[in-house]
């Protein structure tokens, strides 16, 4: 696949130390009202699922991952909602899983399977 073609994973939180610690402690006392999809199923309390982490190792492209914030100030003029899956060729940003798509999902097989038919599936036609 073509390296300048990626995915790139958005998530529906802040990045730094002390997002994260919030982050923590409210996957750790309120999991059920915790807003971000996938967060909730590619990362435990304190660190990334290995199921995730081999996932993504699997996939044939390049995998990229930023925050909310992260992703608002590389793309201010972009309006979307988080979590989402974008793919990246060369400068273009194309959505590919919406935040909606990503509720949807209540496991890591669910999960995976959305991604494979979605991005990968489609990307690699596109590539054809």
């Amino acid at each position: 696949m073509d390296q300048k073609t990626r995915l790139l994973f958005v998530y529906n939180a802040d990045s730094g130390a002390f997002n994260t610690l919030a982050d923590m402690g409210h996957k750790l006392f309120s999991p059920h009202t915790y807003s971000c999809s996938l967060c909730t199923l590619t990362h435990g309390v304190f660190r990334e699922k290995s199921q995730w982490r081999e996932f993504v190792a699997s996939l044939p492209i390049a995998c990229d991952f930023l925050h909310r914030d992260e992703f608002q100030k590389k793309y201010p003029e972009r309006q979307d909602s988080f979590p989402a899956v974008f793919l990246l060729k060369g400068e273009k940003i194309t959505p590919c899983l919406s935040a909606r798509q990503l509720e949807s999902c209540h496991d890591m097989q669910g999960l995976e399977t959305l991604i494979r038919g979605h991005c990968i599936d489609q990307t690699e036609e596109l590539l054809q």
